[in-house]
């Protein structure tokens, strides 16, 4: 059988809009993909809810899809999306209208059920992860667009590849497959060179989509359409593989798939083939995401120049210290950020910022209180005083937490594209999860002379956010330098190199065959993206971070 070539043509809410034309005419493809949702996503289109109860979905894939259904029609190509957001059925509504309106054939069907924002009082949106099965179903009865609300990002690729193959719950290892390939898909560009850690090896101007040639047995090889840009190689999809995952077993709704078992190799230029992947039964529950408002925030950010920086913020501190002491918000955050630098040949290089951020629940007391505090000072502070922009009234923001509720709890539902609803049983087998034992370790290498130097100039790193935590993949291009990074990377030594991380709870998980080792931080991002706890609110730097800190590194790898 050949094998199922599935695409992706978005990556999050807001990628490049000429995508999806680019993936219809740059080369041969069966399904494309378009994954639209995060956690802060999903408060975003909360938000769009509350002001107005028909929408909740992402408005501009409506757009990119009229100007392409006639075109993904003609080639015969299926269309899956997340982008029904919190109103799957009514964007399934929108794109039927288009495509009358176009004189377009185009059977749409939507998966609903995995909200669950009435089953948690005070939630904006609340809404179970579901597996793919659901599209699958709709699929099979001959939907040409299929739209989802929350579903795993993996599943818009294990379920066109259950739906082609005829896969059933108990393929677990063919389903495990399919969901290492749709994780490398699900961040678009992030496989073909975008956000990599050795971007200079290729041109990454304008990375072209990946996609996925799946295979039966549920092996794959990753690609791109020819002569787009960007790369493919190991490095890239290990990167990718890395990038917001945790231990050996990747949970699923599905299947949970063994990330200790993926292999990967290069299978020509621009094709890296993924093989050995071992499913397991999924876990007794599924993952939940609950997102509400956490209530308002404001923060001014202060340019201090030139000379004696610590004690221009120290005045600051002190001449706000009033202000704040008549009505005290729940949270205070002062940082200090020395971006200047000393004889500077620019008045930029020459101020460090000084950031205040306030929190609490009730917007006045954030708002102008605040606002007036800072106006107030313009003429009776440091000198040079002034701010990067003028403080506002105070915004909204939101907190993330997830919770874990059985199978039975989610009525998972297929309508198909002629109004039958078809009901997706829960798997018949589940399995806990339990912590995998870790692997032995290489041997170390030799003793020999060592040179103070950046980590990243012989490991690579990606690092991600999962609500409050965040992790950090980290690994090896040799196994030379496999043998170094795994002996010498502990979560002491991660620890020391990023302070912020020294009194938070760190774990390590070896996975041997990637040449890689994944940290869990948990805490560091607080109540997650949208409250915006920290400079890096979604930890996409923490890697790189992390590879500029000097240590002791074997010549002979340098």
């Amino acid at each position: 059988m050949n094998p199922l070539r599935i695409g992706n043509f978005s990556g999050f809410y807001g990628d490049r809009a000429d995508a999806l034309r680019e993936m219809l005419t740059g080369g041969e493809v069966d399904v494309l993909t378009g994954d639209y949702l995060a956690e802060l996503t999903m408060l975003i289109l909360g938000r769009d809810r509350l002001k107005d109860p028909a929408a909740g979905y992402a408005r501009t894939f409506p757009r990119q899809l009229e100007d392409c259904l006639g075109l993904a029609h003609e080639r015969g190509v299926r269309i899956v999306t997340n982008a029904g957001g919190l109103n799957p059925a009514g964007l399934a509504d929108e794109i039927r209208k288009s495509a009358d309106r176009l004189g377009i054939p185009a059977r749409v069907a939507h998966v609903e059920g995995d909200d669950l924002t009435a089953a948690h009082p005070g939630a904006l949106a609340a809404h179970a992860y579901l597996g793919g099965f659901g599209i699958a179903a709709c699929l099979r009865a001959g939907a040409d667009v299929v739209v989802t609300g929350r579903v795993t990002d993996a599943a818009l690729v294990t379920g066109p590849a259950a739906a082609h193959f005829g896969w059933g719950p108990a393929d677990h290892d063919r389903l495990a497959g399919a969901v290492v390939a749709g994780h490398v898909l699900e961040c678009g560009t992030q496989a073909t060179g975008g956000n990599y850690a050795f971007f200079g090896e290729g041109d990454v101007r304008r990375p072209g989509f990946p996609l996925a040639e799946i295979h039966a047995d549920g092996t794959s090889v990753i690609t791109k359409h020819p002569g787009t840009g960007g790369f493919v190689d190991v490095g890239t999809v290990t990167a990718q593989l890395l990038y917001e995952t945790g231990g050996a077993r990747y949970a699923g709704p599905d299947v949970t798939a063994r990330l200790d078992t993926v292999r990967l190799s290069q299978d020509g230029p621009d094709r890296v083939r993924i093989e050995g992947v071992r499913g397991e039964a999924p876990p007794p529950t599924l993952k939940a995401g609950i997102n509400r408002l956490g209530g308002f925030r404001n923060e001014v950010v202060f340019v201090l120049t030139g000379l004696d920086i610590e004690a221009k913020a120290a005045l600051v501190r002190e001449q706000f210290a009033d202000a704040l002491a008549k009505s005290p918000p729940r949270e205070v955050r002062w940082e200090l950020v020395r971006t200047d630098r000393a004889d500077a040949d620019t008045e930029e290089t020459a101020s460090a910022l000084l950031r205040l951020v306030v929190r609490d629940p009730d917007q006045r007391v954030v708002g102008r209180a605040l606002s007036g505090a800072a106006v107030e000072l313009a003429l009776g502070s440091y000198p040079g005083f002034h701010v990067l922009s003028p403080p506002g009234n105070g915004a909204p923001y939101g907190v993330f937490e997830d919770v874990y509720v059985p199978h039975g709890d989610v009525d998972h539902m297929a309508v198909l594209h002629d109004g039958r609803r078809v009901a997706v049983p829960p798997p018949q087998d589940t399995r806990p999860l339990d912590t995998v034992v870790p692997p032995p370790l290489p041997d170390p290498l030799p003793p020999g002379p060592t040179r103070r130097a950046p980590l990243g100039l012989v490991a690579g790193a990606r690092s991600g956010d999962k609500g409050g935590n965040a992790n950090v993949g980290v690994w090896a291009r040799s196994d030379e330098a496999w043998r170094w990074l795994a002996r010498t990377l502990t979560t002491d030594a991660f620890r020391r190199l990023l302070p912020e991380t020294r009194d938070l709870p760190v774990t390590r998980h070896v996975l041997a065959n990637l040449r890689a080792l994944n940290f869990v931080v948990e805490g560091v991002l607080g109540a997650g993206v949208a409250a915006q706890a920290r400079f890096d609110p979604q930890a996409k730097a923490l890697g790189e971070w992390l590879r500029s800190r000097h240590l002791d590194i074997p010549e002979t790898l340098l």
